[in-house]
């Protein structure tokens, strides 16, 4: 998909995206993105915690409860699996129809990541995943297979607690990041309930 629309043309479809889906925030009255960032950013600590959040974060507690699971030799392993590359794959259509440029990239929001001297458009990261695919979050869509499966299946109580919390905590650490828009975890969390359901 990236090779599909990381392109001049793309990127200017994505820009218009973007415009398009601020504009229905704010009919909808969900235009909350600067304010959740301007208040994080009142804290660097905490913005140095959301980028590593949001860079390895997501990555790292979703593969990790799939390996828990599988050297556990756990049924449900499959099934959670199965639910995980539903919502990969679940995304990639919307991302080539339509490309979505990411909160970061506007006037009024910050790229933190950038700030810290990663560039999450360099060519060297670029070749590694889609920087115009915002709609819908990916990160929030993995978060809920992801949260509700350890909030069923891990043993222990501090874990299924973990479970319930971790989509909301993503879904606050892509807002205040700047990469993506409410529409988009609202539609990410939509995704990932969606890959669950259909993977019963």
């Amino acid at each position: 998909m990236r090779r599909l629309v990381w392109n001049e043309r793309g990127r200017h479809r994505a820009a218009r995206n973007a415009d398009r889906v601020v504009a229905l925030e704010e009919r909808l009255g969900l235009r909350i993105e600067p304010g959740v960032q301007r208040a994080a950013l009142r804290h660097q600590r905490l913005v140095d915690m959301l980028n590593v959040g949001y860079a390895v974060g997501n990555l790292t507690v979703s593969a990790g409860w799939l390996i828990v699971l599988h050297r556990r030799g756990s049924p449900a392993f499959v099934r959670e699996r199965r639910a995980a590359v539903a919502a990969y794959l679940g995304a990639l259509p919307v991302f080539l129809a339509f490309p979505t440029a990411p909160p970061r990239r506007r006037d009024d929001q910050v790229d933190t990541l950038l700030d810290r001297g990663i560039d999450l458009e360099h060519q060297t990261l670029v070749k590694l995943y889609n920087p115009i695919a915002a709609m819908p979050s990916h990160h929030v869509a993995f978060a809920v297979v992801t949260g509700f499966g350890m909030a069923r299946f891990a043993r222990s109580p501090l874990m299924r607690t973990v479970g319930t919390v971790y989509p909301a905590a993503v879904a606050a650490v892509v807002v205040a990041t700047g990469n993506h828009y409410t529409l988009d975890v609202i539609a990410g969390a939509a995704l990932g309930a969606l890959a669950r359901i259909a993977t019963r």
